[in-house]
C-alpha cells in the first residue's frame, strides 16, 4: 500500500469533496469543501489530498507560523480518511507523510494538533505518532498535543 500526499488540483477536487467520514465522526472534522475554500484565504494553510495506490482516499491540512527569531511552528488541524477506506492504517501513514513533509522544510519549534478530550481514538492515535499532550485550549476546550524538534 503506497500512501502519498498531493496538492489539491482541478483534477482531484471533485474526488476530495466527495469523501465522507463515518456518521459517528462527523462532529470531529470540517467538511473538505469548506477546508479547501478556507485555504484560499489563508496563505499559510497547506491542504493535501491523501492518495492510496493512486486513488484519493482522504484529506489533511496544516498551517505554518513563521517567527523572525525562531524556527517555524506548524499546526495540523484537519485529517480525514473516507469511511470506505478506514481501518487500514491510511491515516497513520498519511500523518507520517505530513510529518516528513514538515521535517523536510528544516528545523521547527513544534508541531501541534488538537482534538476533542472525549475522543479516545484520536488521543491514542496521536500519541502513537509521538505527540505529547500539553494542555487544553482556552478558546475551544480541545486537547493540545505537540511534537518538539
Amino acid at each position: 500500500m503506497e500512501i502519498v500526499l498531493k496538492d489539491i488540483t482541478r483534477e482531484n477536487f471533485d474526488a476530495i469533496i466527495a469523501l465522507e467520514v463515518a456518521e459517528s465522526q462527523r462532529g470531529y472534522v470540517a467538511d473538505n469543501l469548506y477546508s479547501i475554500a478556507e485555504s484560499k484565504f489563508h496563505p499559510t494553510y497547506q491542504p493535501r489530498a491523501i492518495y492510496c495506490d493512486g486513488t484519493v482516499v482522504g484529506f489533511l491540512m496544516y498551517e505554518s507560523f513563521d517567527h523572525d527569531d525562531r524556527p517555524p511552528e506548524y499546526n495540523i488541524f484537519r485529517l480525514m480518511v473516507d469511511r470506505n477506506h478506514q481501518g487500514r492504517g491510511i491515516g497513520h501513514q498519511a500523518m507520517q507523510c505530513v510529518l516528513d513533509e514538515i521535517r523536510a522544510k528544516g528545523p521547527f519549534e513544534r508541531i501541534t494538533i488538537c482534538y476533542v478530550p472525549t475522543n479516545q481514538v484520536a488521543r491514542d492515535f496521536y500519541a502513537s505518532l509521538g505527540f505529547t499532550e500539553t494542555g487544553l485550549s482556552e478558546a475551544t476546550g480541545e486537547v493540545i498535543a505537540e511534537i518538539r524538534d
